[in-house]
């Protein structure tokens, strides 16, 4: 599976180019190849575990297909969603570079093909590979700032704002363009939605409901699409200029 053009996306569609802001779409083709042939390669079915937050161990995992979610527990006892790792996202990086047990659990959402990747092998193929290195500095930055950018919301934004803030994000970082919009093709379940973006479940229900009435998406069995990306930035009370990632375009149903 080294050729990108022989992936599927884990929900069963063909992909032409590894998902823009993973870590396989930042190395060229030289640097990927061998990444692609380390360690050994698994499958999971929707619901398997694949890290287990707590656990002291350091090998990473590269996502050949499929979309996975990182939740973490709270000190209450409750599961946070932190983010949603896709085709071509390495998880585990930082226990493989610090050492310390995992931070987060990591969740199949689809049938998902991957490689679990010993931590000494990894290093030696950053070694060997240093633009690997600098475009594991990226995905790490990129994900901190990710954070920061949360963080910031929490405090200055009402829960509605926040909420068409993140369903953006997700649609343009993971979206796939349909005849209908931009769908977000993996079931994202209210109640996960709303520990993403720091708000009651009932909040994201209304705040749904609202941008479905207002004809900027339309929801379905496990699916959310983005039918009129403006306004949901204009929701989202984002300018022009922030319209981030283009979507990487897959066959329309």
């Amino acid at each position: 599976m080294g050729k990108v053009d022989s992936l599927t996306n884990g929900v069963g569609q063909e992909v032409a180019v590894w998902p823009p802001g993973t870590y396989l779409h930042r190395l060229s083709p030289a640097a990927r190849d061998p990444l692609l042939g380390l360690g050994s390669r698994r499958r999971a079915a929707p619901g398997d575990t694949l890290l287990h937050q707590g656990v002291p161990e350091n090998h990473v995992i590269l996502l050949h297909a499929g979309i996975t979610k990182v939740t973490v527990l709270t000190s209450g006892g409750s599961e946070s969603l932190l983010a949603i790792r896709v085709t071509g996202d390495l998880l585990g990086e930082m226990s493989a570079l610090n050492d310390r047990p995992r931070s987060a659990t990591v969740t199949a959402c689809t049938a998902t093909t991957y490689s679990v990747i010993p931590r000494a092998h990894f290093q030696t193929y950053l070694v060997k590979w240093p633009e690997a290195a600098l475009a594991l500095a990226g995905v790490v930055a990129d994900r901190l700032r990710w954070a920061n950018e949360f963080r910031v919301e929490f405090t200055a934004y009402p829960a509605k704002v926040r909420i068409a803030r993140v369903l953006k994000k997700i649609a343009l970082a993971y979206g796939r363009r349909t005849r209908a919009g931009i769908e977000i093709g993996f079931e994202l379940t209210q109640l996960e939605l709303a520990s993403l973006c720091g708000t009651a479940e009932v909040t994201v229900q209304k705040t749904l409901r609202d941008l479905r009435h207002a004809g900027l998406i339309i929801t379905g069995y496990r699916s959310i699409t983005v039918v009129d990306l403006d306004g949901l930035r204009h929701a989202a009370r984002l300018p022009p200029s922030a319209e981030g990632v283009t979507p990487h375009r897959r066959p329309e149903r």
